[in-house]
């Protein structure tokens, strides 16, 4: 058989499996492309379903030319990302197609970030995207309730939107506090959408497997409530970190056409119902092609489960922890033993012997200050004795 490339793969496999009754329905090969369009809360949005993560993105045109054709329309990025490239190469890549597509894009706001440092954040963006606006606006990589107490953040943010260089603000977030500063924002009314850590590791049958608090992405049992919240208040919720930390393992032995692991794992995404969208960093056209072969599921596909189980089992699905923390961690975790004493024979020696020299080294003379004489002999022991002078038996 002559080989065939990951491209034809995928195509023919999400073909295949769009025969499936939970699947969209598909009667031919047909190119990936986006199969669903929700609306994002009650901003209004139309967004697809698998939107395209822009982290890594560093000039790159014609990858984000290639989603665009797909029908990927929302993009999302940050001013942070590859120090500003990402957001310069969305702006020359889109450039014409303003108004096809939802952008999305991000700056940090600390507790005593001030109203001008954002307003210069916002407009530096925006010469980068090449664009007069953007749709969502979010404080990036919130893990501290704290930062959600500065009214800086919230006077800008009025002042942006009212000038319409922002249409909707959020939080965006993926740390061990995550769910506190959720509950803030959510109860509080004060985002339009957020940005969250949200993957098949929140399912509880994973997380007895996972091991709290050493991921990078943070698992938190109580996520799934405060989303539900979210969405029934009509705030928008997207979800990333969706692939748990990308692909780890070599699984390639174990898909099949249309059911890699990438596809699975989106699709338990869009299965919860938890996310209105999704974004996931798309570095390539052939991972392009193949995220969007779980575009339009609204349930897992069969062996999905089987397949990401088999990801968290293997050794390699943690390789993404910091080794130097799991070790300090571990070690703070066994209990501390207490050095014992120093316990020492008792040297056998004969009453007329006599101490011999002081320590050898200054700076161990507290060490040998406990410690039993060394004894030399004395001048009138037999000179049988003497040629064994501190041995306990007689001559």
């Amino acid at each position: 058989m002559d080989p065939i490339d990951r491209r034809e793969f995928l195509i023919g496999g999400a073909a295949l499996l769009g025969l499936a009754a939970a699947g969209p329905a598909a009667a031919a090969p047909e190119p990936p492309a986006v199969r669903r369009r929700p609306t994002l809360g009650r901003t209004g949005l139309t967004v697809p379903d698998i939107g395209f993560g822009s982290s890594r993105l560093a000039g790159d045109e014609e990858v984000v030319r290639h989603a665009l054709a797909r029908g990927i329309t929302y993009f999302d990025t940050a001013e942070s990302y590859t120090d500003g490239a990402s957001e310069t190469t969305l702006g020359r890549a889109l450039r014409g197609r303003r108004d096809e597509i939802v952008l999305a894009t991000k700056t940090s706001c600390g507790p005593s970030t001030t109203r001008a440092e954002l307003t210069r954040a916002l407009e530096a963006s925006l010469r980068r995207l090449q664009t007069d606006r953007v749709e969502l606006y979010f404080n990036h990589a919130v893990n501290d309730p704290a930062r959600l107490t500065n009214d800086e953040w919230y006077e800008f943010a009025e002042r942006a939107k009212r000038d319409g260089k922002i249409r909707f603000t959020g939080i965006s977030g993926h740390g061990g506090r995550l769910v506190e500063c959720l509950e803030r924002v959510v109860d509080d009314g004060l985002v339009d959408a957020v940005l969250v850590a949200h993957n098949f590791g929140q399912d509880p049958a994973f997380h007895e497997r996972f091991t709290k608090g050493l991921d990078f992405v943070a698992v938190q049992p109580e996520l799934p409530r405060v989303l539900r919240k979210a969405r029934e208040k009509g705030i928008g919720v997207v979800a990333m970190k969706t692939l748990r930390g990308a692909r780890l393992n070599d699984l390639r032995p174990y898909e099949t056409p249309g059911g890699t692991f990438a596809q699975s794992a989106l699709r338990w995404v869009l299965a919860s119902g938890l996310a209105d969208s999704l974004v996931v960093t798309m570095q390539s056209k052939d991972a392009v092609d193949e995220y969007l072969g779980a575009s339009g599921w609204t349930r897992s596909a069969r062996g999905d489960g089987a397949l990401l189980a088999r990801y968290d089992r293997r050794p390699a699905a943690r390789a993404h922890v910091c080794r130097g923390l799991r070790r300090r961690r571990a070690r703070q975790a066994r209990p501390r033993r207490s050095r014992p004493a120093r316990h020492r024979l008792p040297l056998v020696h004969d009453a007329t012997l006599r101490q011999r020299l002081p320590p050898r080294h200054p700076d161990r003379r507290a060490d040998h200050a406990h410690r039993p004489p060394r004894l030399k002999p004395a001048a009138h022991a037999s000179s049988l004795h003497r040629s064994k002078p501190n041995s306990p038996f007689p001559p």
